[in-house]
């Protein structure tokens, strides 16, 4: 079986954000929080906006999609009941962070998107908080809703292993779904669907034997219900609004990619291998060695493949 546990390694590093992206990304965050605290200071005084990174970036999920483009959450919050609609509030935001860059901020359902074109955008959610409530998300033209992100955080760091195996295969999954698009799960779906896998499988040291482990799991478990209920509040359905087109293009590209992960594995030629795995992750994932390998040349490595069940049913 060819080994492309380094292939891996390559992509993942290919797909990660890079210190260049995080210190400029750093340099906006901090500039839009400095204009957000003056115009409230100016403006609106008696609401006092305190800031927190939360999403990806906080969980250190993020990635760079094909196009090269990475984000940032970075949720604004206010300790007192609001006096105003969220969406009042949300176009205050908008209204503090217009003019930071050359392209205008956009007004979404649940963020103000900074966009900063061809490198990264910038979300910026707006929440309140008062004692024995739950923390409360503006949602554009429809109030509040109960959230909580820094619980999420809480919930993916109490899961997560030490040595950061889960990190590098939800990047993984979050680029297939980058690659794929076509309305694939956001990134916190797959985020989730990954964590409730992990319960149920080894952790093996290879990255492509842990990651087809993760995808049969998901398989398994989205038989029996599709669902993706968020582990905290406000503990939704994510794929709750998913009609039968979308569900269908899921799991038929799940359906696809397991069979050629599985394939991938029994495959003995390094670079037939990686064919398989380009076919999900695009061409950032990197050619391997034309070279055949002996299936039973690494008895270890043999060994934990067949304990993690990577062909099993």
């Amino acid at each position: 079986m060819a080994n492309c546990h380094s292939l891996f390694g390559e992509y993942n590093t290919e797909i990660s954000l890079t210190s260049n992206k995080k210190t400029k990304m750093t340099t906006s965050k901090d500039g839009l929080r400095e204009r957000i605290r003056k115009y409230f200071k100016e403006h609106h005084p008696e609401y006092i906006p305190k800031f927190y990174i939360q999403g990806s970036y906080k969980m250190k999920t993020g990635i760079r999609t094909k196009d090269d483009i990475c984000d940032l959450d970075d949720g604004v919050y206010f300790f007192r009941t609001p006096d105003v609609t969220a969406t009042t509030l949300q176009n205050w935001i908008w209204d503090a962070v217009n003019g930071y860059t050359s392209t205008s901020p956009e007004h979404r359902k649940k963020c103000i998107r900074n966009i900063f074109s061809g490198d990264y955008e910038i979300d910026i959610p707006v929440y309140y908080k008062i004692d024995a409530q739950e923390y409360k998300l503006a949602v554009k033209n429809n109030g509040w809703e109960d959230s909580d992100p820094k619980a999420l955080i809480d919930w993916f760091n109490d899961k997560k292993d030490a040595n950061g195996k889960m990190n590098k295969a939800i990047k993984e999954l979050k680029a297939w779904c980058d690659y794929k698009r076509n309305k694939m799960p956001s990134g916190l779906a797959m985020t989730i669907l990954a964590m409730k896998a992990k319960d149920k499988i080894v952790l093996n040291d290879r990255d492509d034997i842990l990651l087809t482990d993760i995808l049969r799991e998901i398989k398994k478990a989205l038989a029996l219900k599709f669902e993706c209920i968020v582990p905290v509040t406000p503990k939704d359905d994510l794929f709750a609004d998913y009609d039968s087109t979308r569900k269908n293009n899921f799991l038929t590209n799940l359906d696809n990619f397991l069979a050629d992960a599985e394939a991938a594995l029994k495959e003995t030629n390094q670079l037939k291998a990686s064919r398989f795995w380009q076919k999900h992750l695009g061409t950032r994932f990197p050619d391997g060695e034309d070279k055949n390998e002996q299936s039973n040349s690494n008895a270890a490595t043999t060994s934990g493949a067949a304990l993690s069940r990577p062909w099993g049913k």
